[in-house]
């Protein structure tokens, strides 16, 4: 999602740029005003992946978004007026074949849910969301997708297996304000997996409070480590302890800041040591297990160089930059 005023084109046009390149594929954008609607047509013209219109309060908002182009709306149950004017979107976003996705999100629940249920439970997520679905079918729209986010992993995961038991719309998964850096990012990835081990979800979202690109490449990690994303390039490394022969850190940290963005399913081991190297190294499409003045470089599974521990780096990205891997390997 979109991290800077959606007036602001040129800003949101490099987050656009950065979370594709990143592997991302949607990018929303908070429209919390006309001045923000009428940039949309801009900024839908010229993403490199499809646009969703993130619209709050003002069904008017949404009408104009649909207008610039955008390819999905997101609402929130109860917050944009009156069961009428939440008809009058759906109908325009039929006629144009956009689909909503209905976004329950635990801090913005109407308030007779919260005073039925005493807090935002699963229950009145999902009691949420059915009311808008109901809304929704009273004029024949059914291009739904349902989204039930709460900044608490369980409440996630007990919300959507609730839903999904007694509907069958897709759903788009996440963990809502989870914070940054590590707190944000554990919490993420055991919302997601929790819910993606149980077959559901269609798209996610990792809600952190840093860039965007950088949610796409923590959420492309946890669908690659669920075995559901196979295409991005992987490093591994070793944790270190005394027994390194190298600095590990810096090789692999080096190796990683011109790699990450490559899209290919390729494992690049960096190891630092005599015990784990040579196997973790060998069980890699490319990899290296140092020594104590010079290193084994690896490829599918044979040492095919020898190198200075100070020409470590340009050997292994020499390596990537000419791999081809075997469809049979």
């Amino acid at each position: 999602m979109a991290k800077t005023d959606t007036t602001d084109v040129a800003g949101v046009m490099a987050q656009a740029e950065a979370v594709h390149r990143a592997g991302g594929d949607l990018f929303r954008v908070s429209v919390p005003d006309e001045d923000s609607a009428r940039a949309l047509a801009e900024i839908v013209k010229n993403s490199p992946i499809p646009i969703i219109a993130d619209i709050h309060f003002d069904y008017r908002l949404a009408l104009m978004s649909l207008e610039a182009g955008v390819a999905k709306l997101r609402i929130n149950p109860g917050n944009i007026g009156s069961a009428e004017k939440v008809r009058i979107v759906a109908r325009e976003a039929k006629d144009r074949g956009v689909p909503i996705r209905v976004g329950v999100n635990a801090g913005s629940l109407p308030h007779d849910l919260l005073k039925k249920y005493g807090a935002p439970t699963p229950e009145a997520m999902v009691e949420a969301a059915a009311r808008e679905i109901e809304i929704l079918r009273e004029v024949d729209f059914e291009d739904i997708v349902i989204s039930l986010k709460s900044s608490s992993p369980m409440d996630t995961l007990r919300a959507n297996l609730l839903f999904a038991q007694k509907f069958n719309y897709p759903l788009h998964i996440g963990v809502t304000e989870s914070g940054f850096g590590y707190q944000g990012i554990i919490a993420s990835t055991v919302g997601l997996a929790l819910v993606l081990y149980h077959g559901i979800g269609d798209t996610v979202r990792v809600s952190l409070t840093d860039p965007p690109d950088f949610e796409v490449r923590v959420a492309r990690e946890i669908l690659r480590d669920l075995g559901l994303r196979e295409y991005w390039i992987r490093l591994i490394s070793c944790p270190t302890c005394a027994r390194r022969r190298a600095d590990v850190s810096a090789v692999a940290r080096e190796i990683w800041d011109k790699i990450k963005d490559i899209q290919t399913d390729l494992t690049v081991a960096v190891m630092g040591c005599e015990v784990n190297g040579p196997g973790e190294a060998r069980e890699a499409d490319i990899g290296v297990a140092c020594g104590q003045n010079f290193s084994l470089i690896f490829e599918r599974g044979e040492v095919v160089e020898r190198v200075d521990n100070d020409k470590i780096v340009d050997a292994i990205l020499r390596r990537i930059t000419g791999y081809k891997k075997p469809k049979n390997f």
